[in-house]
């Protein structure tokens, strides 16, 4: 696999990313370095919190609007203050595709990604194509035309739709599934409630609907549900940053491959990639020497003196982000 190293590149395709902190030099896309040693860490009840959400973070060109606060009231029933983030729909400074290869005899750059939860990620070139009866040991998959070579794919809106759904129409099965944003006006916007201050709940909860937000503006969703898909014959391709466009939630990400580790930490400690919806950080899998940390919980969080509490996000073969939530959440519509 050697995708996942691309969505590390695709970073660097960022249109500068230091707008977000108003300046904009060269174009070079070198992630902004924060310096952890300032940062103001408040304890409660013996514990270290996180300091919350750093609107600065985020990229504006990802955003509809400007990041505000409003009085919201949390999952668990806190009456306390949020930002309201409203995202334009498409990422920042990010390309957006490929997705499906157009023949059996396309090269891995010519398609993105695929990840069904086992661990492992696959470049949907031609051969993946070929190779979907062997790799899931099932006679009945076949993407393409034999005799043209050419991959089925959902070039239309009404392809899009009709695949793009639970029930995916017989029709389309033995299809790559991609959709595009030309069907949607470009993007969907969206909008997070995300607490000002994390609250922390007493045990966790677990997630369903989205995880968060990343800094470039772009919705973290659940676990894609690869059993469904499947089930039809079909692979709803991601491009190399783990995103896919769907007719209800327009481009989301369901795996973080490095696009959006925008802001990174002077002692090593792994980059910023966007924020849950219970105001946690999610940060990036590895640090700078290449480790993932070895003390993370259920939800694959940790405090450390630094940053209070936490998230790393998971490999992209997990198909997912986070494991649950820490904290209470806000909303998302």
């Amino acid at each position: 696999m050697n995708k996942t190293a691309t969505g590390l590149a695709r970073a660097t395709s960022l249109l500068c990313v230091l707008a977000a902190f108003g300046s904009c030099g060269d174009s070079s896309t070198t992630p902004t370095t924060v310096d952890t040693s300032s940062v103001d860490v408040e304890t409660s009840s013996g514990d270290t919190d996180a300091p919350g959400l750093d609107p600065s973070y985020f990229l504006q060109a990802g955003l509809a609007a400007p990041i505000t606060t409003e009085d919201c009231t949390l999952s668990g029933g806190t009456a306390t203050t949020c930002y309201r983030i409203e995202i334009a729909g498409t990422p920042a400074g990010s390309e957006i595709g490929p997705f499906c290869p157009p023949t059996i005899s396309s090269s891995a750059n010519e398609g993105g990604i695929w990840f069904d939860g086992g661990g492992e990620v696959y470049d949907i070139d031609g051969d993946f194509i070929v190779n979907l009866a062997s790799l899931y040991g099932d006679s009945n998959w076949l993407l393409y035309d034999p005799a043209t070579g050419n991959v089925n794919v959902t070039d239309t809106q009404v392809a899009c739709e009709a695949a793009a759904r639970p029930n995916v129409d017989p029709q389309f099965q033995n299809h790559c599934v991609e959709c595009s944003l030309d069907y949607y006006g470009g993007g969907t916007r969206q909008t997070f409630l995300i607490p000002t201050t994390p609250v922390s709940l007493s045990s966790p909860s677990g997630i369903r609907g989205d995880v968060g937000v990343s800094l470039n503006g772009t919705s973290l969703a659940a676990p894609a549900p690869v059993a469904a898909i499947l089930g039809a014959y079909t692979i709803a391709a991601f491009d190399d940053c783990g995103g896919h466009i769907n007719p209800n939630a327009g481009y989301h990400y369901h795996a973080a491959t490095g696009c959006t580790e925008i802001i990174t930490q002077n002692d090593g400690h792994a980059a910023v990639l966007g924020y849950a919806m219970d105001g946690y950080a999610i940060h990036g899998m590895l640090n700078g020497n290449g480790m993932e940390p070895g003390d993370l919980d259920v939800c694959r969080g940790h405090t450390d003196a630094t940053r209070g509490y936490h998230y790393h996000a998971a490999s992209a073969g997990e198909n997912m982000f986070i494991g649950c939530f820490r904290g209470e959440q806000g909303g998302a519509f």
